[in-house]
């Protein structure tokens, strides 16, 4: 393409995965994903039939349904932390607590993968804070690069001609300022 070009020179792929890095930053992705990812084991152990040679081991307790219920709440909280991650805190408390609940309840917390998934994943939402945003532009700029923070205003200017002059400043309160002259204009003692 020629220099001129004003069409897009991305592969969609890098599109994309600069979109769904910019969605990730903007939630606690990890902390939703390791609750979901504890969810899982404690709802499916329950209910898992493994078979050795012609033997079948069913690991079905009187708790399965408990242990169901708890896997698909810490599934939901992870979905949650996602897509509503106002609710960040208390979903981190709930992961937490019915991850405390499975340990009795859903084979000692599906055999402690899920248990220590879901707790880290609670932990993870409470302790997550938003990052400040920006909202004048984008997060990456044209070649996927991150953007550097805008340049702050220094005390002069340039101009074309390479020349400094002071920037104009305004008056503040010294030494030398009247503070009963406001009346008049806030005209200065000394001048």
């Amino acid at each position: 393409m020629s220099p001129e070009s004003t069409g897009q020179n991305e592969h969609y792929i890098r599109v994309y995965r600069r979109r769904f890095r910019a969605w990730r930053g903007n939630r606690p992705f990890w902390a939703g994903l390791f609750t979901l990812a504890g969810g899982v084991p404690i709802a499916y152990f329950p209910y898992a039939n493994m078979h050795l040679g012609n033997v079948t081991l069913a690991m079905s307790t009187t708790a399965g349904a408990g242990s169901l219920i708890i896997g698909v709440l810490l599934v939901t909280l992870g979905l949650t932390m996602w897509f509503h991650s106002i609710v960040r805190v208390f979903a981190g408390v709930a992961a937490i607590l019915l991850a405390l609940i499975s340990i009795p309840v859903a084979n000692i917390g599906g055999f402690v993968v899920g248990f220590v998934l879901a707790l880290v994943g609670g932990a993870l939402s409470i302790s997550w804070a938003p990052g400040e945003t920006r909202s004048d532009e984008e997060p990456f700029g044209e070649h996927g690069s991150r953007r550097t923070a805008p340049a702050k205003h220094l005390p002069y200017e340039e101009r074309p001609e390479g020349e400094f002059q002071a920037a104009a400043v305004p008056r503040q309160q010294g030494a030398g300022y009247d503070l009963a002259a406001d009346g008049d204009g806030g005209r200065n003692r000394a001048g």
